[in-house]
């Protein structure tokens, strides 16, 4: 029987599983899995500046693939770093598996160099366990076959998420019988996704066939189970509207005529007047989270007085979190609503039609876009947010691949910027995490190396970890970065000055009271990368299609846009405003008076909200 490293059948094995690209960052614990990274033809090594980038990136990269990416980390500082990527892919449901290295198995309670040690010897892999479905640490070098399997499977069955495997920095050096990897040859790599059970699957058909004011609300699920082609076909033949969330933004294309656009904070007044009176609403790989909820205020965004939920989805303890459910079921999405699509029709075969319906989303749609048209027309400078998305949409290609961070960039964008194709926009919903676009961006162009990829951000969010532009001129990644430059947390800002009347802590300035920013456009330059700054509003379409340009020539570019901060219009509730600013209606979240017998949301909350 011949031997060979264990790195090097550990990077033997990443290849039979297709990985093609692992992003990380060097450290002592590590090297000797660097020196089998070396030597292999199939994966290419996606070496960061910093953990965070490196695990944020691996997320952009997975949402495209939608495979578990591979992050390799340092002990210590490497796995404290890494952790807010891990975070953002956990609450986003995204696959992901994490190497991480360790002290020697040896040294186990000596507490060696940079071991975090504060609770146990040799457990500083228990970090990542709250923001990952399972963490393994080897003790032996023959179980490392059966826990790769068992990570990669977990990490891409039911809810997607992070899995981490903490590898003693001695284990990589060991040698090992290659016939002990003979389980890996064996395992399929694939598990196949289950349906809905069939009496559930007609009990939903029947109550959307007989509602009166039926809605669809669709969350990241959708996008996840690659389930947009059943959603539309289930719409279609029922005529029945569509909500979404944030995180379902290209569930369904915001041009559909079906498509009511987004709910919650950041949603839009038609959809709410829809989503509060609907008799019967379907909740699709949402667990009806706060964001797209308004808090949960009553008849805001939803109104269980009114509605009974019926809810899918494939992790059971997301059914019934937030609203109580008529019908809960596990199942995938994509499965699933076509298995209720075929009960719907043998209730209903025929279909049903609701041109007034259509004709009052059309009138609604128009309304809205109509209302922004002066905004995103303005030709002021610092230009308005509203005026650089409008000229995003004219410049790219209908298949471009957005990644947004925080702020204008993210909310603004889910309100007002139509997505038309499945997959093509990325926000970081769950733990919105400032930094996550500008690195989310480079995983996202290697998965999709012919397409044009972009991402929008503030100066706040692309400040976090600047150093992107290293990795993106050390790999050859050519995507473009837009630079949304208020000087300023701007959301933050305008809610603390809308609730405090001050901007303490959330504009940036310098020492001597000066209004300041990094010129981010020098910035790029001195990393290698191309870059504008531009000086008039008129100017931005022509650089940003310049970037487009470079693009496709293979290089990184930089379009760095002085913006006037103006906050993103909420016509949806935040408990947050009732806490910094109390109403009299609002007692812990819930609302305490009722008028004529109703609930009635915070009057102020509207207007309040940046």
């Amino acid at each position: 029987m011949s031997e060979k490293l264990v790195s090097d059948l550990l990077v033997d094995y990443l290849e039979r599983r297709g990985v093609t690209k692992l992003f990380g960052l060097c450290g002592h614990t590590v090297i000797g899995m660097l020196d089998a990274l070396s030597r292999s033809k199939k994966i290419e090594y996606i070496g960061t500046r910093h953990e965070a980038i490196a695990s944020t990136a691996a997320d952009g990269y997975a949402r495209i693939t939608h495979k578990a990416a591979v992050v390799m980390c340092h002990l210590g500082p490497g796995l404290t770093n890494v952790i807010t990527g891990v975070a953002n892919a956990s609450l986003d449901s995204i696959p992901m598996v994490v190497i991480a290295g360790d002290v020697p198995s040896y040294y186990f309670g000596k507490h060696p160099h940079q071991e975090v040690n504060m609770h146990g010897d040799a457990t500083q892999y228990r970090l990542l366990e709250p923001v990952c479905k399972r963490v393994w640490r080897v003790d032996d070098v023959e179980a490392l076959p059966e826990i790769l399997d068992k990570a990669f499977r977990l990490a891409e069955s039911g809810r997607p998420g992070p899995v981490a495997i903490d590898v003693p920095m001695d284990m990589f050096s060991r040698t090992m019988e290659e016939d002990l990897w003979a389980r890996t040859y064996k395992d399929s790599p694939v598990t196949v996704r289950p349906g809905l059970a069939p009496a559930a699957a007609k009990a939903i058909a029947e109550k959307l066939v007989n509602a009166k004011n039926p809605v669809l609300h669709a969350g990241g699920g959708i996008l996840l189970s690659q389930a947009s082609a059943e959603l539309a076909a289930l719409a279609e033949f029922l005529d029945i509207p569509v909500s979404r969330t944030l995180a379902g933004q290209g569930c369904l294309s915001d041009l559909h005529p079906l498509m009511v656009g987004q709910t919650g904070f950041w949603g839009l007044e038609f959809t709410h007047s829809l989503t509060t009176n609907a008799d019967v609403i379907l909740g699709l790989g949402t667990r009806f989270g706060e964001a797209d909820s308004s808090s949960w205020y009553q008849g805001v965004t939803f109104d269980p007085d009114k509605t009974s939920f019926l809810q899918i989805d494939i992790d059971p303890s997301e059914i019934g979190r937030n609203y109580p459910v008529e019908i809960g079921a596990v199942g995938d999405l994509k499965v699933g609503l076509a298995q209720i699509l075929e009960e719907v029709k043998k209730i209903c075969p025929k279909g049903k039609s609701n041109p007034e319906l259509r004709a009052q989303i059309a009138k609604a749609k128009a309304e809205f876009k109509k209302s922004n048209e002066a905004i995103s027309n303005d030709s002021r400078f610092p230009m308005t947010p509203q005026r650089i998305l409008k000229d995003v949409k004219e410049v790219i290609p209908e298949d471009a691949i957005i990644f947004t961070d925080v702020g204008w960039n993210k909310n603004g964008v889910a309100q007002e910027f139509d997505i038309t194709m499945p997959g093509s926009i990325h926000h970081s919903s769950g733990l919105a995490t400032m930094g996550f676009g500008p690195a989310a961006v480079l995983g996202g162009k290697m998965a999709a190396p012919d397409r044009i990829v972009l991402n929008l951000t503030g100066d706040g969010g692309f400040g976090i970890n600047p150093s992107v532009l290293a990795a993106a001129v050390e790999h050859g990644i050519a995507c473009t970065w837009v630079v949304m430059n208020n000087s300023a947390f701007g959301t933050i800002a305008g809610l603390e000055n809308a609730n405090y009347q001050t901007k303490f802590g959330t504009v940036f300035y310098d020492s001597k009271g000066n209004r300041y920013t990094p010129h981010w456009a020098e910035v790029a330059k001195a990393y290698g990368v191309d870059s504008i700054c531009i000086s008039s509003a008129d100017e931005f379409k022509p650089a940003l299609e310049k970037a487009i340009e470079a693009n496709k020539e293979g290089r990184p570019f930089l379009v760095e846009a002085p913006m006037e901060n103006i906050v993103v219009p909420t016509p949806g509730c935040w408990n947050i405003n009732d806490i910094y600013s109390p109403n009299e209606l609002v007692k812990e979240g819930k609302l305490v008076k009722k008028e004529n017998g109703r609930y009635v949301a915070p009057s102020h909350a509207k207007s309040h909200n940046a």
